[in-house]
Formats: structure tokens, C-alpha cells, sequence
């Protein structure tokens, strides 16, 4: 007998992948958590029934998410993450050397723990003698740390359960302010095709708050339509006036300095939605 797993991405609609192992599962105080071993994908943390990461593709969402803005920013030496317990973030992170301390925020306790455990690769950067662990609220981390911190990076799952506080404007006032006077700060804010209304409320919301706001995007062929959408808010440095060799070259496989004013073209739908 075969099993599969399936994202239901909207009520008609989803993605499937066939499953070689069920390497955990288990209901946390937060979120049902699973790692499973797919044929196509490789080993696969899901959340409530979503796709968070896979070995195959992780790399895209998580260089996307921590390149951007550490090219952007001219000395990032300390960086906070907003879930990612995956560890994928921190990972990128690290790449930086101007980085002096990253400091991880995830509610989940068990994230972190069976990503250690099951996805190595991905999470093997958390034990970085410059990293801090927190298994904390995010949301409450942000508005306890003022002034602290130069590149704030919420990784955060889709608005459901516990991260539907992390897509609010009270939120990105904590971020504002627990940034330094010319931090940036940057979020994955879902697809175009099926969270138009999320990501057109999150622009409103960000610019708000942030004198010069960017949103960019990145092919995951894992996530909902496979195009995703990033947004950046910036105090004081704007992405598109990094020049391209002002960017060294890293231990990457989709972030580049070639892509880095690239990946800030929009789709004219997406740009539709950002008026």
C-alpha cells in the first residue's frame, strides 16, 4: 500500500508527495509536528499539515529570507530570528561575518528538538557558540528588547495558531522599536495566488511603520504556487541601491549578488497588488 501526504493549499486545491517513513509525529502544546521522509522531497517538517521545509528546496526560503537583508544592511552584528526553529535561517545567517550574535526566538520547543535530531543538515547551526536559543514567544521577545537589535527576521508559519499575532501592525511597531536607529527587518509574507488580501494588508501595515519598504520574491516549488513573497522594511538603507559588487560571494545555491536587485522585480499582478 502506498501513503501519501497531502497539503491542502486552498479548499480545492493542494500539493502530494509520496511518503517512504514517518519519522515523527506528535501533537506539541502549540501545533500538531510531524517529519516524514519523502521520495521526492527527502525528509519534510509539517506543522498543522503544512510544509515548513524540505531537504530538497529548504535552501531557497532560507537564503532568501537572511541574504537580502544582511547584503542590505552595512554591518548586521546582531541579528534576532522569529521562529525558525528549523534552524535554516540561523544557518544563512552565520554566513555573514560582520554577525556577532544571532539570537533565536520559537515558541516551539519541540521544533528545535527534532530538527536537531531529524534534519541535521538544516538545523545543524543552532549549536554556533554565536547563537542563542530561546524557546520563547516571539511576539513578547520583540517588545521586551528595545534598541537592540540591526536585522530582525520573522520566519514564522502561514497566519494560523500561534503566529496570526506575527501579521499585525502592532507587531511590526514592537519590530521598529526593538530595532537600531538603521535596522531592517524582514518576513516571509506567503503567495500571491491564494493570500492576495495577506500580503496587500501586510504592505499597508509595513509601510506604516517603515520610511522605505520592499517586497521580493522566490520560486519554492514546496510551498503554495511555488512563487513566494518576502517583505522588507528599512529604517534607512534601501536594497535596490546595494551595488551588486558590494556583495561577496557566499556558500550558496540560489541567493547571488546578481539576483539580489533581481529578485526585487515583481510580476505586474504582484506589483497591482502592492498599490
Amino acid at each position: 500500500m502506498e501513503l501519501w501526504f497531502t497539503e491542502k493549499q486552498t479548499e480545492h486545491f493542494g500539493i502530494t508527495a509520496k511518503v517512504r517513513e514517518t519519522l515523527v509525529r506528535e501533537q506539541t502544546q502549540y501545533q500538531d509536528l510531524a517529519i516524514i521522509d519523502t521520495l521526492e522531497f527527502g525528509r519534510m517538517l509539517v506543522l498543522d499539515d503544512m510544509v515548513m521545509t524540505t531537504e530538497k528546496d529548504e535552501f531557497v526560503y532560507h537564503e532568501m529570507l537572511a541574504h537580502p537583508a544582511l547584503a542590505t544592511h552595512p554591518n548586521p552584528r546582531r541579528v534576532l530570528v522569529v521562529g525558525g526553529g528549523d534552524g535554516g535561517v540561523i544557518r544563512e545567517v552565520l554566513k555573514h561575518p560582520d554577525v556577532e550574535k544571532a539570537v533565536l526566538v520559537d515558541i516551539d520547543g519541540k521544533v528545535i528538538e527534532y530538527s536537531k535530531r531529524f534534519l541535521p543538515g538544516i538545523a545543524g547551526a543552532l549549536d554556533d557558540p554565536r547563537v542563542e536559543v530561546l524557546v520563547n514567544d516571539g511576539y513578547m521577545h520583540i517588545h521586551d528588547h528595545k534598541n537592540e537589535y540591526d536585522v530582525i527576521m520573522v520566519d514564522s508559519t502561514e497566519p494560523v495558531g500561534p503566529a496570526v499575532q506575527l501579521f499585525t501592525r502592532g507587531f511590526y511597531q514592537g519590530i521598529y522599536e526593538a530595532l537600531r536607529e538603521d535596522g531592517i527587518f524582514v518576513a516571509q509574507t506567503d503567495n500571491p495566488w491564494f493570500k492576495a488580501e495577506l500580503i496587500k494588508s501586510v504592505n499597508r501595515d509595513v509601510r506604516e511603520v517603515f520610511p522605505i519598504v520592499r517586497v521580493y520574491t522566490a520560486n519554492i516549488p514546496t510551498y503554495p504556487s511555488g512563487m513566494w513573497t518576502f517583505t522588507m522594511g528599512s529604517k534607512k538603507y534601501d536594497p535596490l541601491e546595494v551595488e551588486e559588487s558590494a556583495i561577496p560571494e557566499m556558500d550558496t545555491k540560489y541567493y547571488s549578488p546578481r539576483l539580489h536587485r533581481a529578485c526585487f522585480v515583481l510580476p505586474k499582478f504582484v506589483e497591482d497588488l502592492l498599490k
